[in-house]
């Protein structure tokens, strides 16, 4: 299952603050902040997709993350391997370092991400 980009942006929030109510959500909205409604929508959808529980204290709703963003995007970036570059990794590396316009020095720091990568294998 997969999160719209509102939903995205609104877990992004969540994952941030771990728990939020109604109204720290809001809050971390840059203006114009969407309405309440809106908001709540979201959450309900969200909810529905399994992504997002809540603790109830009296009417209020506590609301926190069931998916780690961690894997939520490791689980995105890997349909994006297996969708667009014919699941191969190679691809997607070859791609991202011709396409994205890295430094030298970002390049740099990816090698060595990779060797260290490979010196735990």
């Amino acid at each position: 299952m997969q999160l719209s980009k509102t939903e995205e942006e609104l877990m992004n929030h969540l994952w941030k603050s771990e728990k939020a109510f109604m109204k720290d959500l809001l809050e971390a909205y840059p203006e114009p902040k969407p309405a309440t409604t809106t908001v709540a929508t979201l959450l309900k959808r969200m909810t529905d997709k399994g992504f997002v529980a809540y603790t109830l204290y009296g009417k209020s709703r506590e609301y926190y993350p069931l998916v780690k963003k961690k894997d939520y995007f490791s689980k995105h970036v890997n349909g994006l391997i297996k969708n667009f570059f014919n699941d191969s990794v190679s691809q997607f590396a070859s791609f991202f370092t011709q396409e994205t316009n890295l430094s030298r020095e970002e390049l740099e720091d990816l090698k060595s991400l990779i060797d260290n990568e490979l010196k735990k294998k």
